[in-house]
């Protein structure tokens, strides 16, 4: 306790410089615990946002499976559309028997014509009255906060009588286990945890060690006179400590209060494409017993590590003997990092794409964090036997003065470049996420689809849905029955109902069709339905709109049309039967699993106009947009708005880190450029010597960074499976984001040489 108490007496009554320094270490730790209380804050948000999800949802709903009940007091009809790039939800109710429980944000649930919106919903209302056909109804109120995932939902609970909700499923009450569209899918989660580790984390406890280790010179010097005047070994490691861990505290406090300022600012202004409610971003107790512990703790490590030559040799630090050469075991971390990445590279070279993705969820994290530390661990190795070669073999004074410098003392390097190279190497790996994400599932061709199951449309409502503006064309497609019950099932064929004009309005490619007459589409480079052989005969079930059956034969003709389309899903394979509509009996229509595909344009506007015309022919019809998953989307631009967030929070670290090491380097270093200067090194000179000394260590690391960079990127996109292993497009940005950094460095060494020379800096202590 006693050598605690004095730790602190020393850090109060050693001079303004030491107080200086005390409070820049309390500054950059409570930097690093804000960003670290940022990264621990998203899983919380996240999960939030899933939990209010989940306690709002139907038990049952669409009639598909995981119903809790197969009977219950009212019937839920979901449907999820796209509205622009946001999902637009709309849960249709409707009570059989005795009340059901309101869902949270609601008093009560809607009467048939009823219907209740959220916030955001209610002001794009007013400017869009397009979309009121989506809404059947009059608007009765407003859900709560307690009933959405962020302020920004567009959500609504539609009332309805239960003979328009036939094709929904009983409910027996509001509330499931797990959401079925959660904010962020568990796979895409770990993309993310996995970023934010390489990305924020890493160069995060490597910012806290430097700013653990501010001022370690002078810290030394006064320890290793503490532990020559009889204190102990054990007695001289709390002396260090208690002025570290102190300013850890102090920082993570501060730190801590900084996120909740920030939390309670940003949440009410939002990201773009992410917004939550500020009291899900509130801390948990776990957090924050995590950032009060982590913090200090760290310090108190890096403190004793520290403190151990002051301890070892205390005159050789006194007397400012010759640091001893960095040992090569750093290399150790680097090295099967390494070799974990190029044998994904080489595997990914060679075609070989790895199957195992338990495996690769291992070796890839664990390899970006092998990398990583080994660029930390390594580049004092490195930046001394290169300082030492051109030490060597250069005829400049001002470069020899700066190589001989950091030959003697290769960890001042460590601290000034590291967050800048890690930075670098965090840019890499996420331009490689960012690749991954942009390969997801999406609609960039210029037709879109719409299909909807031909059984659940009404013969009447058919041809509103076909003339509705801004559709260009209209197939059915369906396939020949079968008797699924037969052991040896008979083989069925694919056919669509549709005229050569309305097929011509889709495709790229139609050569040969001739209208009135069936034929074989075949597609160019695809797999062809074997069963589709000229001359067989397939069965095809027909009903009318009196519910009378017909079965239509159809024998697979010998003449063949060349079809292609440009749809984001392919329409129609190769070998499906082309079916003119005047060979279908007048007022039949196909039966058991047939589907109606409308064409558009896939500009956003069209396909919203759309859709609200379908819903203003029916609302509860169910449509899949082929290629748009748009709560798939929503996840992919929350996932690049988190991303954004840790490459800010990386940057913000980075730069940091380099200003406060750099700072207090200078610090550390004006006695030794005042002993320069009164020898007769000019300004120009030792400004020289400044920046070669910060470049060439920086230099190096920035290379090892962009190498080792490029082939974590290569190696992460090898194991992501996508069709993209190569970023070359890449490389110019990191090349220029690397050169920028070198250029800001140098800039920042110029102003660490004074004008004035101050010769009591040199006196001795």
């Amino acid at each position: 306790m006693k050598e605690l108490l004095l730790g602190l007496r020393l850090l109060l009554g050693s001079g303004r410089g030491n107080r200086v320094r005390f409070l820049l270490m309390t500054v950059g730790s409570a930097i690093g615990v804000c960003c670290l209380a940022v990264v621990l804050a998203i899983p919380g948000i996240l999960s939030a946002q899933d939990a209010r999800k989940a306690s709002r949802e139907p038990d049952c709903s669409n009639g598909l499976g995981g119903c809790a009940s197969a009977e219950g007091r009212g019937m839920a009809l979901t449907r999820v559309d796209p509205y622009g790039t946001a999902p637009l939800t709309r849960i249709f109710v409707a009570l059989e028997g005795e009340p059901i429980d309101p869902p949270p944000g609601l008093h009560e649930l809607p009467s048939p014509g009823e219907v209740f919106v959220s916030p955001r919903l209610h002001e794009i209302l007013k400017s869009d009255p397009g979309l009121t056909r989506l809404l059947p109804g009059r608007e009765s109120g407003l859900i709560s906060a307690a009933g959405l995932a962020h302020p920004d939902e567009l959500y609504a609970y539609i009332g309805a009588s239960p003979e328009e909700l036939k094709g929904g499923g009983h409910m027996a009450e509001f509330g499931v286990r797990h959401t079925r569209f959660p904010t962020v899918e568990p796979s895409t989660l770990d993309i993310l945890r996995f970023t934010m580790a390489g990305v924020v984390l890493l160069p995060l406890a490597v910012f806290l060690s430097v700013c653990a280790r501010l001022s370690a010179a002078s810290r030394m010097r006064r320890l290793a006179a503490l532990r020559l005047l009889g204190l102990s070994r054990r007695g001289m490691q709390r002396v260090n400590g208690a002025e570290t861990v102190a300013a850890a505290f102090m920082g993570a406090v501060l730190g801590l209060g900084s996120y909740w300022a920030l939390n309670e600012m940003v949440s009410r202004v939002g990201l773009p494409g992410f917004k939550w409610y500020p009291e899900d971003g509130l801390l948990s107790g776990e957090t924050l017993v995590a950032c009060l512990v982590v913090c200090p703790t760290l310090a108190w490590f890096v403190s004793l590590i520290g403190a151990r030559k002051a301890a070892a040799n205390p005159l050789a630090v006194r007397r400012s003997a010759m640091e001893k050469a960095p040992r090569p075991w750093g290399l150790l971390p680097l090295l099967p990092g390494l070799g974990i990445v190029i044998g994904y590279c080489a595997v990914g070279a060679m075609g070989n794409v790895p199957t195992d993705t338990g495996l690769s969820s291992i070796l890839m994290p664990l390899a970006v964090v092998l990398v990583g530390v080994g660029l930390v661990l390594s580049l004092p190795v490195f930046s001394r036997a290169i300082a030492r070669r051109v030490a060597r073999s250069t005829g400049s004074l001002s470069l020899g003065l700066a190589m001989r410098r950091n030959e003697v003392e290769p960890g001042g390097a460590l601290r000034v470049a590291t967050g800048l190279v890690l930075l670098v190497f965090a840019a890499s790996l996420t331009q490689g996420v960012l690749i991954e994400l942009d390969q997801v599932s999406k609609n960039t061709s210029p037709t879109q689809l719409y299909t909807m199951a031909l059984d659940d449309i009404p013969e009447e409502k058919l041809s509103a849905l076909t003339d509705l503006l801004g559709i260009r064309s209209h197939v059915i497609q369906t396939r020949s029955w079968a008797d699924v019950e037969q052991l040896d099932r008979p083989p069925s064929i694919s056919a669509v109902i549709a005229t050569c004009d309305q097929l011509r309005r889709v495709a790229t490619r139609l050569e040969g069709c001739v209208e009135g007459h069936p034929a074989r589409l075949m597609v160019p480079g695809g797999t062809y339905d074997e069963a589709s052989k000229p001359g067989s005969r397939f069965p095809f079930h027909l009903r009318n709109t009196m519910g009378q059956p017909r079965v239509m034969e159809v024998q697979v003709p010998q003449s063949t049309v060349l079809y292609d389309d440009d749809t984001a899903v392919a329409m129609v394979g190769s070998g499906t039967v082309l079916i003119p509509p005047s060979l279908v009996p007048t007022g039949f229509l196909p039966e058991g699993g047939a589907t109606l595909s409308l064409a558009s344009s896939s500009a956003p506007g069209t396909v919203s106009s759309v859709l609200e015309g379908i819903a203003g022919v029916d609302p509860t019809i169910e449509v899949e947009t082929a290629g748009v998953n748009v709560t798939g989307l929503q996840q992919i631009s929350v996932i690049k708005t988190l991303l954004a967030v840790g490459m800010v929070l990386g940057l913000i670290i980075g730069v940091a880190a380099y200003l406060v090491a750099a700072t207090d380097r200078a610090v550390e270093r004006k006695s030794q450029v005042t002993a320069l200067a009164l020898l007769g090194a000019r300004p120009r000179t030792l400004r020289a010597v400044q920046v070669a000394q910060v470049v060439l260590p920086l230099g190096v690391g920035l290379l090892l960074a962009v190498v080792t960079g490029k082939m974590a990127e290569s190696s992460y996109l090898v194991t992501g499976g996508g069709a993209v292993f190569w970023d070359g497009a890449g490389v110019p940005l990191l090349l220029a984001s690397a050169l920028g950094v070198v250029v800001v460095a140098a800039l920042g060494a110029l102003p660490l040489v004074g004008r004035r020379i101050d010769p009591e800096l040199i006196r001795r202590d």
